[in-house]
């Protein structure tokens, strides 16, 4: 039978562990009856959330099991295979199906997700990424695979992913020449209210702002910061290489990279068009941007246009021509002009890197 994993979110100010144990037991005492199996739960006690992990046949005999138990049906239901159970879920030990950390703390199914995008220019460097890895590996961290380019891992606890992520950056940073990193942490739950994916949320906010946020900075959403500030020996996140990204931001990100999907490939999107599109004055449109991203509006449209087109070119299966077209640009000449003064390359020097 496929496995299922759902979302409780309880509105009730007498929430406790022991409630969600006793939820548990009656569960166990129906399932039989709708041919569901009750493997393993999660409870994040501090947001009031619980996640359950079953066989069953489909969602609906899932969701049947918890209404006739207890009346407390799933916010959500969402398939997910055993690769992905035990890549992300299946930490520690369980003790009567309610799941502990590896430190024997209950387990909130909460992860830390670091995102690493490098790009080296003189193809020098290629050995740092190894020192990367055994770094993320020192601090507990557990590699994602993943079709594009970057460095994928997650952390059950944030305070590690944060030292991780600190650590990184000053080993990326000690690189003399020509090379640009950018650092995203992000923090989530396994199942959102409205996602059809494991960690689909957690997954979809750090490529954003992985695709936006600025070079040699390490971003953190604000779900990181608040569960940084419960944890002991807590790093600190005030230093000035961390930007914090609250929900007003985050927004906004969302916005751009929206638009920016749309629009960047035409060569007469312009700053009016993002502001038009943002529903933004030139002066609001300015301060936001500037404020999160380091760029001017004007400034950020053309280095999106060479983050992609140093995708493409990773890929190496076009023309510099054709790359430059496809990311907006009208001249081949003028990309090339523009590519050289931002990376200190030549587009077509990158493509043999």
């Amino acid at each position: 039978m496929p496995l299922y994993m759902d979302i409780h979110t309880v509105d009730s100010d007498d929430f406790s562990v022991e409630d969600v144990v006793t939820a548990h037991m009656k569960d166990l005492a129906v399932q039989e009856k709708f041919g569901v199996i009750q493997i393993k739960y999660w409870v994040d006690a501090d947001n009031k959330k619980i996640f359950c992990l079953m066989e069953g046949p489909n969602k609906e005999a899932c969701n049947k099991v918890h209404l006739e138990s207890h009346g407390n049906t799933a916010c959500n239901i969402i398939e997910v295979s055993d690769d992905e159970y035990n890549l992300f879920l299946n930490i520690g030990k369980s003790k009567n199906d309610l799941a502990h950390t590896i430190s024997n703390e209950v387990d909130s199914g909460f992860r830390t997700f670091l995102l690493i995008k490098t790009n080296d220019f003189s193809g020098k460097y290629k050995h740092y990424i190894k020192q990367v890895f055994k770094l993320i590996a020192q601090y507990g961290g557990l590699n994602i695979p993943q079709a594009t380019k970057g460095f994928l891992s997650y952390f059950v606890g944030a305070s590690n992913a944060v030292k991780c992520s600190i650590a990184i950056d000053k080993l990326l940073k000690s690189i003399p020449d020509n090379y640009e990193y950018n650092v995203v942490l992000v923090t989530g739950s396994p199942v959102d209210e409205g996602g059809k994916n494991i960690y689909e949320e957690t997954k979809n906010k750090i490529n954003i702002i992985g695709n936006i946020g600025r070079n040699s900075k390490i971003y953190i959403d604000d779900v990181t910061k608040s569960v940084i500030i419960k944890e002991p020996n807590a790093p600190n996140i005030k230093s000035e290489i961390f930007k914090i990204v609250d929900k007003v931001n985050f927004s906004l990100l969302e916005k751009i990279f929206i638009i920016f999907k749309k629009q960047l490939h035409k060569p007469d999107f312009n700053i009016e068009k993002l502001n038009m599109a943002l529903n933004l004055s030139k002066a609001q449109s300015y301060r936001k941007i500037k404020s999160i991203t380091g760029l001017a509006p004007n400034q950020l449209i053309q280095e999106l246009r060479l983050r992609e087109s140093l995708k493409a070119l990773n890929n190496k299966d076009k023309t510099v021509a054709e790359i430059a077209y496809d990311v907006g640009f009208n001249s081949p000449t003028y990309f090339t002009r523009v590519f050289r003064k931002r990376f200190h390359i030549l587009p077509s020097s990158f493509l043999k890197v």
